[in-house]
């Protein structure tokens, strides 16, 4: 190889490995959750980036479902499921996951369980669901069902997933105590 090519392909290279990354890093389920920005009782509006009430009818049920999951990361469970509540399609996988996630995270744990079961019924490949219905089997001291759950979750996207490692890390730390 030349220094000439050397000098052609490097620009070229280097476009392709960042174009790559920034591929990887849009991905759904990959990116970090942002924090809530708008008020009780509005939503993030993806097409105008504005704050909207979250009973406006030109809302769309992905925006709902996902500010919905930023509120309950946030630790704002029941707005969460209050807005989970405004869907007009609440039986998808992914808002059925939410609200599993924030009745978990109020204690509600064999109502979360509940509701992970009919998210996985609806998409059994989505990692998500399986490692936060994992944890809440960590919870409930089944510690057999959580494995399998991490079984399913190796089978869908290996060990280096996040959602493997923090299902790992759960159930190992729930060995400690």
């Amino acid at each position: 190889m030349t220094i000439r090519s050397v000098m052609f392909a490097a620009p070229l290279l280097l476009v392709a490995a960042m174009s790559s990354q920034l591929t990887f890093a849009s991905g759904d389920e990959a990116a970090p959750v942002k924090k809530p920005e708008c008020p009780k009782g509005q939503v993030l509006d993806s097409k105008s980036q504005k704050c909207v009430l979250q009973t406006s009818s030109l809302l769309p049920d992905a925006d709902r479902t996902d500010y919905a999951y930023r509120l309950a990361k946030a630790g704002r469970y029941e707005e969460a499921l209050a807005l989970l509540d405004t869907l007009k399609q609440p039986n998808t996988a992914k808002a059925l996951n939410y609200r599993g996630y924030a009745t978990r995270k109020l204690g509600r744990t064999d109502e979360g369980i509940g509701y992970y079961l009919q998210s996985v019924k609806l998409d059994p490949q989505y990692a998500q669901v399986r490692e936060y219905l994992g944890e809440a089997y960590v919870i409930k001291g089944r510690v057999d069902l959580a494995q399998e759950q991490l079984q399913q979750i190796k089978s869908i996207c290996g060990t280096a997933c996040e959602e493997y490692q923090d299902l790992a890390e759960a159930i190992n730390d729930s060995s400690k105590t």
